[in-house]
Parts: C-alpha cells; sequence; structure tokens
C-alpha cells in the first residue's frame, strides 16, 4: 500500500498543532492566560514566529483547543477509572493515587484550572468541561445512585484540586482516599 505525499505533510502538521497546544499548557501554567500570544506560544514550543497563527486563528481558537485537549484527556482517564471501579474501596484507592499523581506536578494542573476557569466567563467553552464533570458523575455512579452524593462527589474532587493548587504541601493519596471513602461509602 503506498500512502500520499500530502499525509507526511499532514502529520507534520498535527505534530505543530500538538505542540502548540502542549506549549499553550505551558505559557499558562507560567504566566496565565493573559500570557498566551501567538508568538509566546509559538517560542515556547520553538517553532517560527507566526506558527500559532497559522494554526490558530485566534487567542480564544489556542485556548479553546488547549483546554478541550485536557478536558478529553481527563474524561477519558476518569472513565477508564470509572470502568474497573466496582463500588469497593480499592476503587477510591485507585482514584486517590490518581489525585495525589495530578497534584504531584502541579504546572500542567495549574493551567488547566486556569482554562476551567475560563470557562465560566465563556459558555462556548463549557461543553468540554461538562464531559469532565459527567465522566466523573459516571465515576461516582459506580458507588452510588443518589444525585446529591454523586453532585457531592463531583464537587469534592474539582475542590480537592483546587485546594490542593493552593497550598505548599498538596493532599496525599491517603488523605484524599478519606475524603473519598467519606463522601461515597
Amino acid at each position: 500500500m503506498t500512502t500520499s505525499p500530502t499525509d507526511g505533510r499532514l502529520l507534520k502538521g498535527e505534530l505543530r498543532r500538538q505542540e502548540l497546544i502542549e506549549a499553550t499548557l505551558q505559557v499558562v501554567a507560567r504566566e496565565g492566560v493573559a500570557g498566551v500570544s501567538h508568538r509566546a506560544v509559538a517560542r515556547e514550543a520553538n517553532q517560527p514566529a507566526t506558527a500559532a497563527a497559522y494554526y490558530f486563528k485566534s487567542i480564544d481558537d489556542l485556548l479553546t483547543a488547549a483546554l478541550t485537549v485536557c478536558m478529553d484527556q481527563d474524561t477519558e482517564r476518569m472513565r477508564r477509572l470509572a470502568e474497573s471501579a466496582d463500588g469497593s474501596p480499592e476503587g477510591l484507592t485507585a482514584l486517590a493515587e490518581l489525585l495525589a499523581n495530578v497534584m504531584g506536578g502541579p504546572g500542567r494542573l495549574l493551567a488547566e484550572y486556569e482554562l476551567y476557569l475560563l470557562a465560566a466567563r465563556r459558555p462556548e467553552l463549557r461543553t468540554s468541561t461538562r464531559r469532565w464533570l459527567e465522566a466523573l458523575a459516571g465515576y461516582a455512579l459506580r458507588y452510588t445512585d443518589d444525585p446529591v452524593r454523586v453532585q457531592t462527589f463531583t464537587s469534592v474532587v474539582d475542590g480537592l484540586l483546587l485546594q490542593g493548587l493552593l497550598t505548599d504541601t498538596p493532599p496525599t493519596a491517603a488523605e484524599f482516599e478519606a475524603v473519598l471513602r467519606h463522601v461515597l461509602l
């Protein structure tokens, strides 16, 4: 089977696009959403100054892409955890370990929350944040069908992660697990 000569160009373009999205997350983690410009993102990605503007016509397009990638990755991770959760305490241990791991390198989490909060001001960004909240709720449904407990769980996870960013010593897996057990078991 032969491939079209454009396949390589398309692949290279997609790789550049992904590098720009990752660079956006790094800029947001370091400088906040206000620090994002086409030039700053291209520089962070070690690409030509015009690259970000070529792939993303506006800063909003760039921020939307970065938020969507983050939320899609987080959603997929949560869905996989939910599939393996059987309502037992061991499933909560796996989630607590994941949360502690995410807190271990807070730069990306900080960028995600900056973008996540941007969705509060921009309704067009809420589709991907809604998928994340639905994935959290899907996980909780493995433990309870009580809608109040499901809502409490989604709020607690978001709150724990946000609070973890505000402390000098983020919660440990054991601390996360204690709270999760209290909410779901």
